[in-house]
């Protein structure tokens, strides 16, 4: 189904968000008031996500708190703890996460889930929404303010209307949630129902919540990605930063995404989510340190 017909009008709203109203569209999912110069001024910061270090964190060869201390090591602006590997959730022990990241001087830039919302079921969707309440509430002990979510595959046999339809029904209970509590959900461009800038944007129009947001991974889009990319970084509220595209494993031009992401006034992290062949050990350092490079050149922070 193509959304076209609204699609022009929306994207010029995008556009135009971030100097003209609150609300969605607003670069960072923040509410920018009118005329607000500092509303086109890019702050641009570094970090790195968890998963980066999937090969130590799942054989259980480094912990959270290792991957803490190691984006210390980095330099780094923020992390991205992805829930994968947490090893409870008990207050208890997430508290303690928090206390080392602050002791460090390190913030969360947010939190990731897996948690996948394009559910035919009724009674999964339901399910999906008591999920997604029950990570916001480990964002919010973590003392972080985003949490990645993911839109999921469409099921064998229907729409990409239908799919959009049940990922809105759990996002948009979910974001209300997730407001009471000062938590912005991102739904990540990655694949399956969120393939397409197009209907990210749109499932985000029918949610029509300031607190819900893309988790803008430049990597996924099936073609046009640089066009793609700047469709959805109005709307980007959290990032995630590799230097290929699956497609054909194209390398990325990160100078020119950092262009779009500094025209459009973007505020948030730049997360290196690296997913390559070689160690991490070696490899993240190689990527964290081009961001921090283009981080300087273009943020205004």
């Amino acid at each position: 189904m193509s959304y076209a017909p609204y699609r022009r009008g929306f994207l010029k709203t995008a556009a135009m968000a971030a100097v003209s109203s609150f609300g969605l569209g607003m670069p960072g999912g923040s509410a920018q008031p009118k005329s607000n110069p500092a509303a086109t001024m890019p702050r641009l910061f570094s970090g790195c996500c968890a998963y980066s270090y999937e090969k130590y964190l799942q054989s259980g060869k480094m912990t959270m708190e290792e991957f803490i201390l190691k984006a210390v090591d980095l330099g780094l602006n923020g992390v991205d703890m992805t829930t994968y590997y947490l090893k409870s959730t008990d207050p208890a022990y997430l508290v303690s996460l928090r206390h080392l990241a602050f002791k460090n001087g390190l913030p969360f830039s947010g939190v990731a889930t897996g948690t996948e919302m394009c559910q035919a079921d009724p009674a999964k969707r339901a399910a999906a929404v008591e999920e997604v309440k029950r990570w916001v509430d480990v964002t919010e002990r973590l003392g972080a303010s985003h949490l990645r979510v993911f839109g999921g595959a469409v099921p064998k046999g229907a729409t990409e209307e239908q799919g959009i339809q049940w990922v809105v029904a759990i996002m948009k209970p979910a974001c209300d949630y997730a407001a009471q509590k000062g938590i912005t959900l991102g739904i990540e461009s990655h694949g399956g129902i969120t393939s397409k800038a197009v209907t990210i944007l749109e499932i985000l129009r029918r949610v029509n919540s300031p607190f819900a947001g893309c988790n803008l991974d430049i990597t996924h889009f099936p073609g046009d990605e640089y066009a793609q990319i700047e469709m959805c970084v109005p709307y980007a509220t959290h990032t995630h930063i590799r230097d290929h595209f699956d497609r054909g494993n194209q390398p990325i031009d990160l100078d020119r995404v950092w262009q779009i992401f500094s025209k459009a006034g973007y505020k948030g992290y730049m997360s290196a989510e690296y997913e390559g062949r070689e160690d991490p050990l070696t490899a993240v350092p190689k990527l964290v340190s081009k961001i921090k490079e283009l981080c300087k050149k273009y943020s205004t922070a």
